[in-house]
């Protein structure tokens, strides 16, 4: 009996220990700056705060075309969301985080902005 309590304790430790690092563990942190396409509110069950930033340059596309450097991100915090939301179309730099994994009720995107540096 002893040893199915270790074992079932090991399990429960390997899988808790997966779980934070695929959905809680920070792996980057930095900021990005551009210029902000959209913000907005969008979701079926889990209505979560998401934006696109437009960097510039210009990179190689997959079709050897030139394309523009985009940002996806989701944000946590409805005030940050807010500033975003009526500050369409200028240049931010945004603080974000990147998790290894995606949650559905924290955003559609790994990356999460959590404070604006700098508007423009």
């Amino acid at each position: 009996m002893k040893k199915i309590w270790i074992i079932v304790i090991a399990v429960l430790l390997v899988l808790g220990s997966f779980v934070w690092y695929k959905y809680f563990f920070v792996f980057a942190e930095g900021v990005k700056s551009g210029y902000l396409n959209y913000a907005n509110k969008k979701g079926y069950i889990f209505k979560t705060y998401e934006g696109k930033l437009i960097q510039e340059g210009f990179g190689r596309g997959k079709t050897g075309a030139l394309t523009s450097y985009e940002f996806e991100f989701s944000v946590e915090n409805e005030a940050i969301f807010k500033q975003l939301e009526e500050n369409s179309g200028k240049q931010f730099d945004l603080h974000y985080k990147e998790y290894n994994g995606v949650i559905p009720w924290r955003g559609n995107t790994k990356y999460i902005v959590d404070k604006v540096v700098n508007m423009k």
